[in-house]
């Protein structure tokens, strides 16, 4: 009798060990795409080819476009070499003047935080409408004047909760943009996207 209750006891035990490793896969590695879009407000379409803005506290002013990928292990806050993408940049100094530009390539993934599925419908040419996501990732990244930073990109879409900006902060060698300029009417700027596959 206590031989048989104890194998009933096995049974849920085994099951539960069963489902368990398939838990563990679904929280694994995620497979991220990010872009800077252009938005385009009636329909509602996202498009490539956006650009985003911050500022350093001098009142200097970097601008990104850009788009790229990466694989975040355990799907959060995972470092991973496992990275493609880049853009261009151009800075301007508090008179508005330009004071340089180039191209900047992404070298590794620093850590992704995923928030929540956006949910909304829109008309999306940057990837698949049912993956959009919010959330946070930070990028190492090199630019072709020989300079290295760190990109933050930020999606606040819809049903994001508090507390994440939307576009991007960078630092540039020594000079933090980290007063990140809010999307305002303009269609193309300060505008991001995040997709996990």
């Amino acid at each position: 009798m206590k031989i048989k209750r104890l194998g009933l006891l096995g049974v849920p035990v085994l099951a539960l060990a069963a489902v368990l490793p398939l838990s563990a896969a679904g929280g694994g590695a995620q497979h991220v795409s990010w872009d800077i879009i252009h938005l385009t407000f009636t329909p509602l379409t996202f498009d490539p080819g956006g650009s985003a803005s911050a500022k350093a506290p001098d009142g200097d002013m970097i601008t990104l476009r850009g788009s790229g990928t990466f694989v975040a292990p355990n799907g959060s806050n995972g470092g991973s070499g496992a990275v493609t993408g880049g853009g261009t940049w151009q800075t301007f100094s508090a008179a508005g003047a330009s004071t340089g530009s180039g191209t900047y390539e992404v070298k590794e993934l620093v850590s992704w935080v995923f928030a929540n599925v956006q949910g909304a419908v829109v008309i999306d040419n940057t990837g698949d409408t049912n993956e959009r996501a919010n959330g946070t990732a930070v990028l190492r990244i090199q630019f072709s004047d020989g300079q290295s930073g760190v990109l933050t990109v930020g999606c606040h879409g819809p049903a994001a909760p508090p507390g994440i900006f939307e576009g991007i902060a960078t630092t540039k060698g020594f000079k933090t943009y980290y007063d990140v300029q809010a999307p305002g009417a303009d269609p193309d700027a300060n505008r991001t996207a995040f997709h996990v596959h």
